[in-house]
């Protein structure tokens, strides 16, 4: 089974409150403000947003804070074309709470 397969971040079960149906509703990425602190790289050859997650957090399952990070760039891959300006939130803790907050409060 495929890591991305549990993407957590997508999407949440609900229950509607007068038909007890289950339904799905569609999250929020976290808005991630710029920080001095931010890293940027510039993509090579065969990098993806996974594999940038795992060099930088050491968790590939966190890519999804690199790509929302990046709203500009291309969201149907994980690959990244080659010289294309990465920016890499160093506090992705952070990027962490703030996903948290802002579906929280919907």
């Amino acid at each position: 089974m495929s890591r991305y397969n549990n993407y957590l971040f997508t999407q949440k079960e609900s229950i509607d409150s007068n038909t007890k149906k289950r339904f799905y509703e569609s999250l929020l990425d976290p808005t991630i403000d710029k920080d001095v602190s931010d890293i940027y790289v510039i993509t090579t050859i065969g990098d993806r947003y996974d594999l940038l997650a795992w060099k930088y957090y050491s968790d590939a399952e966190l890519w999804w804070i690199i790509s929302a990070a990046n709203p500009e760039l291309r969201k149907d891959s994980l690959y990244l074309e080659p010289g294309t300006q990465v920016r890499i939130p160093r506090d992705y803790q952070k990027a962490l709470v703030t996903y948290q907050d802002q579906n929280n409060s919907r």
